[in-house]
């Protein structure tokens, strides 16, 4: 089994807010494939189904972000059969991207994000996959915490859900090929309408 998990904080107050693509994404692609992350598991709300033969789990932490280490530690207990080197994949914010950018990595460091950095810390390694979500950094005078749990602006908004549609073919590449095609299709600029 892969197991993908997205990284959020739960409840209402942070629907739809930067912080939460991670979720949205997960959201999107289950729904893609008709089913659904409403089982309470592993310290969050967890799926699976079959996604191009490959067997699949999405999860989304109830922990917020800081603690997110907890939810993939408690699914890796439960799910022997996973190795976070070679099954784990993380999608999340990125304030150092520009806003729809992907970028997919085989392993790296936390580059700021408390949520991969407590998973790192969890796991006691950065050998695990990832995929940024770029949402741009916040104006000069507002605080990185103000942004990232703000809802997306409006002219983001007009291409959030093509981005995050991109985000699942990410995904569904990375499940059928592996993180290294993938990367090769999706670590690139976004196509600009100028």
């Amino acid at each position: 089994m892969k197991l993908i998990v997205g990284i959020g904080n739960p409840g209402p107050r942070f629907e739809g807010t930067r912080h939460n693509v991670g979720f949205d994404v997960l959201d999107a692609f289950a729904s893609k494939y008709g089913f659904l992350i409403s089982e309470p598991r592993f310290e969050g709300d967890f799926g699976q189904g079959v996604v191009a033969g490959v067997d699949v789990g999405l999860l989304k932490p109830a922990t917020f972000v800081n603690r997110s280490g907890l939810a993939v530690e408690a699914a890796l207990a439960a799910i022997p059969e996973i190795e976070f080197e070679r099954d784990l994949v993380v999608v999340y914010d990125d304030l150092d991207l520009p806003f729809g950018q992907l970028r997919l990595r085989k392993a790296g460091g936390a580059g700021g994000h408390r949520g991969i950095a407590d998973i790192i810390d969890t796991l006691e390694s950065r050998a695990f996959a990832r995929m940024r979500f770029g949402i741009g950094r916040p104006s000069e005078g507002m605080s990185v915490r103000d942004y990232v749990l703000q809802k997306f602006g409006t002219v983001e908004e007009k291409s959030l859900a093509e981005q995050i549609a991109l985000s699942v073919r990410a995904l569904e590449s990375l499940l059928a090929d592996g993180v290294e095609v993938a990367m090769s299709h999706f670590n690139r600029e976004p196509e600009r309408d100028d």
